[in-house]
């Protein structure tokens, strides 16, 4: 069973937030806060796996009191709630120790992802959002194959080293559509446009000769 705290200051969001997630069968409500200092409180006393954070609320925000319960609350795990998509938003939250980032708007299946995916230890951010993270990242990244993941730079060494995108699939025992999309996501993230552009990027990187 997750064990859910719902933090917003408007009461009917809360009700609605509490009619979706208690008509799953794996999650219970523990407790409501209208405040982040309320918030940090009943966190302390019930520890709940999830605490659904709204990011704007009176006396405590929620990117204060979710600082606060990585101290008082280390277990409770925090799903940030709000109508913002900019990333200045997204970034101070998960600083300050959030999972998740949800967005008011969102549909109730994605609320009910989120929970579940948080209470598993996962992160959670809404796909309205994502774009203005991975932007913001490449903004304040230090190196931008930092950008990329274990496989990314598996695949984008092969590319530079002039294997087709069947030779990597056979290779790295993947679907030739599956390679595509790697292709597709290193390009996107390191902001790269042509083949020849990534061979380049890879050479000043090392990765190749």
């Amino acid at each position: 069973m997750i064990r859910v705290l719902l933090a917003d200051d408007h009461a009917m969001v809360r009700k609605g937030f509490r009619l979706i997630l208690e008509s799953q069968a794996d999650m219970q409500i523990v407790g409501e806060a209208g405040n982040g200092r309320e918030a940090v409180e009943l966190a302390e006393t019930l520890r709940p796996d999830v605490v659904v954070m709204d990011v704007a609320m009176p006396e405590l925000n929620g990117i204060e009191a979710t600082r606060r319960l990585a101290t008082v609350a280390p277990r409770s795990r925090v799903l940030a709630l709000s109508m913002h998509k900019d990333s200045v938003y997204v970034r101070e939250i998960l600083r300050a120790g959030a999972r998740g980032y949800l967005l008011k708007d969102s549909i109730d299946s994605d609320l009910v992802s989120a929970v579940r995916s948080v209470a598993r230890g996962d992160g959670y951010i809404s796909p309205g959002v994502s774009e203005a993270v991975l932007t913001d990242y490449r903004r304040h990244v230090t190196d931008p194959l930092d950008l990329l993941t274990s496989r990314e730079r598996e695949v984008l060494q092969m590319i530079a080293e002039g294997k087709t995108n069947k030779e990597i699939a056979t290779t790295l025992k993947l679907s030739v559509y599956t390679v595509d999309a790697h292709r597709a996501k290193i390009m996107e993230k390191l902001n790269l446009h042509s083949t020849g552009e990534l061979v380049r990027f890879a050479v000043r990187k090392g990765l190749v000769d």
